[in-house]
Order: structure tokens, then sequence, then C-alpha cells
């Protein structure tokens, strides 16, 4: 399988970005999942702002650093203390469910960053999406490739920045980064058709509202809807997490253990959707409540999440 795995790699590189093929290996072997080649075509073109510290070459300027995967093709993971780096939870924030991968971050006072969301572990990234941890779960799509999301983050940027000096700054990279995606065949638009034809295949938003895609069969066998909208479900869990007393929070969980109870029946019916989807939810609520809820049962549980399920404080950013 790893000659295999190995081989695919070289296939799919042997035209693109100048980066050695064992180095792009080492990154997705870490991270145990296949990177996009707009990952390493967007370092290339960091490398060439700034040779000596790719990673850092956006932060003055457009306030922006690379991290996460883009720390192992900067060897930082060399330098690390520990070698028993979980790389699953590297760069990981507090509302960061397991298909959204960190890529680069910004303002740390609102906890921004973008990261790539896949629906299949084993397949590439759909799009990239952003969310500042410290305001809540919500994943906004910013494009299908990184320079398409800095494209939009550098837009805005444009916008708010009034001093002459700065603002040349950001439309001279603006001008590089758009020139460079052109020349490399990105779509620098935020929504592009494959995204859209994504979101056709989302059975719900979930309360992140980056959408679920889950395998229904022709016979609609895959994926039944939870009893409660989305608006009920969080008012639900705000009486579960506002309740004054242990008596009264138990009570204002009975709504949830009936609804476990239904994706008990629907697992067994192999609508197994239905169990992601409210995993998903009490785990983007954000309390420790339901993060206990969502270990203890396994109904809510899939094999590709578990490991990352419930965060261990604020965010983490090793």
């Amino acid at each position: 399988m790893a000659s295999e795995k190995n081989g695919a790699v070289k296939k799919r590189r042997s035209h693109q970005a100048d980066i050695p093929d064992s180095l792009c290996q080492e990154a997705e072997t870490c991270y145990r999942l296949r990177l996009p080649e707009d990952f390493y075509q967007f370092w290339k073109f960091c490398e060439e702002l700034d040779p000596e510290k790719p990673s850092d070459a956006l932060v003055s300027s457009v306030g922006l650093k690379l991290v996460g995967p883009y720390d192992i093709l900067a060897g930082k993971h060399k330098k690390a203390k520990s070698t028993d780096v979980n790389f699953s939870l590297h760069w990981r924030f507090f509302y960061d469910p397991p298909e959204f991968q960190t890529i680069l971050v910004g303002d740390s006072r609102t906890q921004y960053h973008m990261g790539y969301f896949r629906d299949v572990p084993d397949e590439l990234p759909v799009w990239v999406g952003a969310n500042e941890a410290k305001k809540g779960c919500v994943i906004s799509q910013v494009g299908d490739n990184v320079f398409a999301a800095v494209k939009l983050f550098l837009s805005k940027k444009l916008k708010e920045v009034a001093d002459k000096k700065k603002n040349a700054v950001l439309k001279d990279i603006d001008e590089k980064l758009t020139r460079t995606a052109k020349e490399l065949g990105y779509s620098l638009e935020q929504k592009t058709l494959k995204m859209k034809q994504r979101d056709k295949k989302v059975v719900t938003k979930a309360f992140h509202g980056a959408g679920l895609v889950v395998p229904v069969d022709k016979n609609d066998v895959g994926y039944r809807e939870l009893p409660e909208t989305n608006a009920n479900l969080k008012k639900i869990c705000k009486a579960i997490v506002d309740a004054p007393t242990d008596e009264e929070r138990v009570k204002a969980f009975a709504p949830i253990q009936e609804m476990l109870t239904f994706v008990q029946f629907a697992n067994d019916e192999c609508d197994y959707g239905m169990g992601y989807e409210l995993g998903m939810d009490l785990f983007c609520y954000g309390s420790h409540y339901f993060h206990k809820t969502i270990c203890k049962n396994e109904d809510l549980r899939l094999d590709i999440h578990i490991h990352v399920l419930t965060p261990d404080g604020e965010g983490v950013n090793t």
C-alpha cells in the first residue's frame, strides 16, 4: 500500500511544483491526508516573496501566516521537542471538526484561520474554508483553492487599509498572486461550479454551515432527517447548558435522549447520516456536556472522526 501511495504521489507531481517528492510525501504521511497541488504551488509562491521564511511571507503585509502542513515543508517538525506529535491536532482550533485542516492563520484576537475542508478523508479537499473560533463554529467557503482564499482575504483587506504605503504593498502582492494563479490555471472565484455541484449533494447544513455530504443510495438509504430543526436543536442545547441545577439539566437532556434512540433505529436501517449530523451539531455547540455525550455514545461516532471529536482546551496550535 505504501509503495502504491508513493507512486501515486510521484505520478501526480511529476510536472507540478518544484518541491522534492520526499518532502511532499512526508507532509502527507504526517497528516495521513492527501494535499492538493495548490497547497504546494502556494508554498512556492511564498518562497518567491520571502526565500528565507516562506511561512512568514504574508505576515507583515497581509496578516496571514502559513501553518499546519506548511510547517512540515518548513522543517519545523524536526525541531519539535516531542517526537510523538499528533498532527491531527496541530493548529486545530476549538470548533474545528476533523474535516477541517488549518493551513493559514490570521488575527489571533478572533482566532481567524483558513483550512481545507474534506467530505472524505482519503480524497482531496472540496474547498477552502474560514473560521473565527472566538466567534463560533461557522465555517465560510472562501474558494476551491488557497490562491482564491487569499485573494478574497486581500480584496477585503484592500478596502479596509487607508494608509497609501500599506495599500500599495497589498496591491503588489494581489497582482503577483492573481498573475501566478492565472498562470497555474486556478480559479479565483469564491464559489466555483465544482463547489456549487458539491452543494447539491449536501443533505444538511449542520451547525457549522459547511454542510454534510453523506452517501445515499438509489433507495434513499444513508440519511434521514433529525426530528428537530437547527434552530430548535440549538434551543434544546442552550437549555441544557444554562440549566441552574444538575436535576434541571437531566430533564433538559430528555429531547436529546429521544433523538439518540432515533439515531439507533436509523443506524439499524443503515441511515448512518442521522447520527453523524447529531454528533457534529452537538460537537459544534461547544459545551463539555455534549462532548461527554458524544464520547459515551457510539451511535454518534464515525471511526474517521472520533480521534479529534473532543477538544482539550480553547484551541490547539502547537
